[in-house]
C-alpha cells in the first residue's frame, strides 16, 4: 500500500476509535429515564455519575499527553478503547449506583486517551498544510459516534433493555480496539515519530508548554467555545427537549443528529479559515462564543416556550461550538515543537472539559433544589441553564488576556499581525498568485 493511502487507513480507523469514544461517552446522557428508574436517583445524583466521568477524562488529560509522547498514539488508543469497554461491561451489569459511578469513571478515563492521540497521528502522517482542516474534520466526524448513541442505542434500549444495550456498546469497543492494533502505526516508520523521553522530561516539557502563552491561549479558546454544546450532548439537552420543551423523544433525537450534521459542514469552514488566517484564530473562537451566548439568551429570555425554529437556530449555533474549540488544538500545534505536542493538547482539553463538568454538576444542583421531587419543568430548566453565563465571563476575560499575551510574543519575534481587511487581501492575492 502506498504511503497516502497508508496515512488515509491509519487516519480513518483513529477517528472511528474517536467516534466510538464519543459514543462511549454519550450514552448515558440519552437513557436518563431508564438510568433514574434502574439506580432509583434524583437529578442531582445522575449528574454526578457524569461529574465523575468529567473528572477523570480532565484529570487524565495531562498524563496522558506524556503518556502519548513517550509510548505513542497506538498504544494509548488501544487501552482507552479497552477501558471504556470494560466500564459498558460494569454498567450493563450493574444495579448499585457505586457500580454505576465507577462504570463512569472507567469510560472517562478510557475517553481521555482516545483524542488527544488520534490528534497526534495527524502531523506524523500528514504534511503540515493539511493539518487544521484535519485537526477539524477528526473532530468532527468523531461526533457521529454522537449519531450512533441517539438513535440505535435508545432503539436498543427501548426494545431489549439496559444490559444488551451497554454490552453492545462494550462489544463495539472491543472491535475497534482490535482495529487499531492492526492497522494504525503511529508514523510512516512504524514507530514514534520522535524518540520517547523520560518522565523527569515529560515534567520539564509540561512546564515549559504551559509557559506557552500560545499553549494558555488555545486552553481558554477550548474553554469558552467547547462546555455549552458538550453540557447539551452530554447530558442535559435531551431533557430539556423533552422534559422541559414537551418534544416527543423522537424529535429531541432527531434534534440532536442534525447538531452533528451541521456541524459537518461548519468544521471543514473553520479549518480552512484556521489556515488561511493564522493570526486570526482567536476571532473565529470569539465569535462562535458570542454566537452562542446570544442564541442561549434568546431563549431563555423567550416568555414560556420558544418557538422549535428558534430551538433549532440554538442547536445550530451550538453545532459551531465543536469546531471552534478544536482551534484550541492548532494553537497547541503552533507553539510547541513536536516533542511536546501531545502534552501541550492535554493542557488544551483540560479546559472545556472542567467547565463542562462544573456546568452539568451546577445545573443538575439547581433542578433538585427547584424540585426535590424531580417533577421538572421549563422555569426550572431554564434557570438551571443560567449558570453558563458564569463560565462564559470567566473564559471570555481569561481568553483575551492570553490573546493579548500571545501577541505580544509574536511581535517581540519580528511576526506582524496585519489589520484584517489587509490580511484578507493579502491571502487572495496570494491564492491568485499560485
Amino acid at each position: 500500500m502506498d504511503f497516502p493511502r497508508r496515512a488515509w487507513l491509519v487516519w480513518g480507523v483513529g477517528v472511528l476509535a474517536y467516534a466510538v469514544a464519543v459514543l462511549q461517552r454519550s450514552s448515558l446522557g440519552v437513557a436518563a429515564t431508564y438510568a433514574t428508574e434502574r439506580f432509583g436517583i434524583g437529578a442531582s445524583a445522575f449528574s454526578t455519575f457524569v461529574v465523575l466521568q468529567l473528572v477523570m477524562y480532565a484529570a487524565m488529560q495531562v498524563p496522558v499527553g506524556v503518556l502519548v509522547d513517550r509510548y505513542g498514539p497506538r498504544v494509548l488508543v488501544t487501552i482507552g478503547a479497552l477501558v471504556m469497554a470494560g466500564g459498558q461491561v460494569l454498567m450493563a451489569t450493574s444495579t448499585e449506583t457505586s457500580g454505576a459511578v465507577v462504570a463512569r469513571m472507567l469510560v472517562g478515563t478510557g475517553d481521555a486517551m482516545t483524542f488527544v492521540s488520534v490528534l497526534r497521528l495527524v502531523p506524523s502522517w500528514f504534511p503540515a498544510r493539511r493539518v487544521p482542516v484535519l485537526t477539524q474534520v477528526t473532530g468532527l466526524l468523531g461526533q457521529l459516534g454522537q449519531v450512533a448513541s441517539t438513535i440505535p442505542l435508545v432503539l436498543v434500549l427501548g426494545a431489549y433493555g439496559w444490559t444488551p444495550a451497554y454490552l453492545g456498546a462494550a462489544g463495539v469497543g472491543v472491535v475497534v480496539a482490535v482495529a487499531v492494533v492492526l492497522t494504525v502505526r503511529d508514523s510512516p516508520l512504524g514507530r514514534s515519530a520522535v524518540p520517547p523521553v523520560s518522565f523527569r522530561e515529560a515534567a520539564t516539557q509540561l512546564r515549559l508548554s504551559f509557559a506557552e502563552p500560545g499553549t494558555r491561549l488555545g486552553l481558554w479558546s477550548h474553554f469558552t467555545s467547547q462546555f455549552s454544546q458538550m453540557v447539551f450532548v452530554l447530558l442535559w439537552g435531551f431533557p430539556f427537549l423533552t422534559v422541559g420543551l414537551g418534544y416527543s423523544p423522537a424529535l429531541a433525537g432527531t434534534l440532536l443528529t442534525m447538531m452533528v450534521l451541521s456541524g459537518l459542514v461548519v468544521a471543514p469552514v473553520l479549518g480552512q479559515l484556521t489556515a488561511a488566517y493564522p493570526f486570526r484564530r482567536s476571532n473565529l473562537v470569539l465569535t462562535v462564543s458570542i454566537a452562542t451566548v446570544v442564541a442561549w439568551t434568546v431563549v431563555l429570555l423567550w416568555p414560556g416556550a420558544a418557538p422549535l425554529p428558534v430551538v433549532v437556530l440554538l442547536l445550530l449555533v451550538l453545532s459551531a461550538n465543536g469546531p471552534a474549540s478544536a482551534v484550541g488544538f492548532d494553537f497547541a500545534r503552533s507553539f510547541n515543537p513536536t516533542p511536546r505536542l501531545g502534552v501541550a493538547s492535554g493542557i488544551v482539553n483540560v479546559g472545556g472539559f472542567t467547565a463542562s463538568l462544573l456546568t452539568i454538576l451546577v445545573v443538575g444542583l439547581v433542578l433538585d433544589l427547584r424540585s426535590p421531587s424531580g417533577a421538572y419543568d421549563l422555569g426550572d430548566f431554564k434557570l438551571a441553564f443560567c449558570f453558563q453565563y458564569l463560565p462564559w465571563a470567566f473564559g471570555f476575560w481569561s481568553l483575551v488576556r492570553s490573546r493579548r499575551l500571545t501577541r505580544a510574543g509574536l511581535a517581540a519575534q519580528g511576526s506582524v499581525i496585519d489589520p484584517l481587511p489587509r490580511a484578507i487581501a493579502r491571502h487572495w492575492h496570494d491564492r491568485g498568485q499560485r
